[in-house]
């Protein structure tokens, strides 16, 4: 699937974001799926590549970690949903076109984003890039991104970003999921493509 996900921490948690574009080929077969997937209570990711593949692989790490809290007593760590992801696309990485971008919060680390290439390498990272997409935005990431930005600017950021790659990749489109996660847990934002900022070349 053609595809611009994002996701940033901020003091205190973490904005996820994605375009809502499907693309099987040349042809647009969903324009409005929803990337971001949760796995836990505050934990989700978002998924580039197969969405068959993806689709599977959030489900799996869905299962181990709702195992992992019953034994623990506990809401999982954001890491140990990232070396799941990293597991289970590095040991199938001849099988799978999955890439990945886990991020949550959790009471040891607060915020925290990793970023599961193709093939599982895995990354914490302030922010986080990734799908068709991202190759527009990288520049504008470096100029903008600064470490202590607000929750608010933090979504200002994600959307832009966004806004930008899909104005540029033809197999990103449709509108723009937010997802915010903090200590009390998630909070979901969409907004319609209509109502995106239009950027003339």
């Amino acid at each position: 699937m053609g595809t611009s996900i994002m996701a940033v921490e901020y003091d205190g948690g973490v904005v996820m974001g994605a375009d809502s574009r499907t693309t099987t080929g040349a042809y647009i077969a969903n324009r409005v799926s929803d990337k971001i997937t949760p796995v836990h209570d505050k934990i989700a990711c978002c998924r580039s590549g197969s969405a068959a593949d993806t689709q599977e692989v959030s489900d799996l790490v869905s299962w181990y970690l709702d195992m992992h809290s019953t034994e623990l007593g506990e809401e999982p760590e954001v890491s140990t949903a990232a070396n799941l992801f990293q597991k289970i696309c590095y040991h199938n990485k001849n099988f799978l076109l999955a890439s990945i971008i886990c991020a949550g919060w959790d009471k040891h680390s607060g915020g925290s984003v990793y970023s599961i290439a193709l093939g599982g390498t895995t990354v914490r990272e302030p922010w986080a890039i990734g799908g068709s997409g991202s190759t527009y935005i990288y520049g504008y990431c470096d100029q903008e991104y600064r470490r202590g930005m607000t929750q608010s600017e933090c979504e200002a950021f994600v959307q832009k970003g966004l806004t930008l790659a899909m104005a540029r990749d033809g197999s990103s489109g449709g509108l723009i999921r937010l997802m915010t996660i903090d200590k009390n847990g998630c909070q979901r934002r969409m907004v319609p493509g209509d109502r995106l900022e239009k950027f003339t070349v």
